[in-house]
């Protein structure tokens, strides 16, 4: 199977984070998009203060990997205006998706009128300029029972508010990749929570996203019905081989 145009070959780490310099970080982010490049990704998914130099990049090189980057990200809290602030930006910048942070710790206590209101104006302002959004819902942090509501939620927002024809550009996905789970546990895509996610998103695709970290993996991702992988390994990925990136 050719899982490349599945693939969101993925690098969102700050120079803090990876622990580099601003300069080196740079550089990693040029490579990352050369390679997305060249092995003919579906997409690269970086931060948004890079989105533009990867448009550059990608118009020099007569490519057409699309650019995707976060919103709010990644935790998910921020105010709604921030979000919308962030959302715009990247729109300007030239991002082809949007993958918004879902205000899950509002979810979990219970504020539904929030994250409905969140995911209606964020849909809406990507729709809007011809972007494709995704939502993630953080599996991780939520128990089975949160998933299934969650991704019943946004599909029930979305059914609600916008066309049919839309749908195939909104999507449920899994995790940030960001979320530390106690004793090393699996922090976004595993089996169960893609099949209740796919369940209960349905007819919204579902991107995997956190844990994907082989051939073998993103083929049982594929297969059960996801229609884009999330990866700081996609190269290792599609050649076959398999990677410790916990993300």
């Amino acid at each position: 199977m050719n899982v490349k145009q599945y693939l969101d070959s993925t690098y969102l780490k700050t120079a803090s984070q990876a622990g580099i310099s601003e300069e080196k970080n740079i550089v990693v982010v040029r490579n990352a998009i050369s390679e997305a490049i060249d092995e003919k990704f579906k997409l690269i998914m970086i931060r948004p203060e890079y989105v533009s130099l990867a448009k550059e990049m990608i118009l020099k090189s007569n490519s057409n990997l699309l650019v995707g980057t976060v919103i709010d990200f990644p935790k998910g809290n921020s105010s709604l205006e921030s979000k919308i602030k962030e959302a715009n930006e990247a729109i300007e910048n030239g991002a082809d998706d949007l993958d918004f942070v879902c205000n899950y710790e509002a979810f979990k206590n219970g504020d539904v009128s929030l994250i409905k209101e969140e995911i209606l104006i964020g849909t809406q302002i990507g729709l809007a300029s011809n972007k494709t959004v995704k939502w993630i819902i953080e599996t991780a942090a939520l128990t089975d029972k949160q998933i299934i509501q969650f991704s019943a939620l946004i599909k029930n927002v979305i059914i609600s508010n916008f066309k049919e024809e839309d749908y195939s550009s909104v999507f449920v996905k899994s995790s940030t990749g960001f979320y530390n789970t106690e004793n090393n546990l699996p922090n976004g895509a595993t089996v169960p929570a893609i099949i209740m996610m796919l369940e209960n998103a349905s007819p919204l695709p579902v991107k995997a996203a956190g844990g994907v970290r082989s051939y073998e993996d993103a083929v049982q991702m594929i297969r059960l019905g996801v229609k884009r992988i999330g990866t700081s390994a996609a190269k290792a990925i599609a050649d076959g081989k398999n990677t410790t990136n916990q993300y």
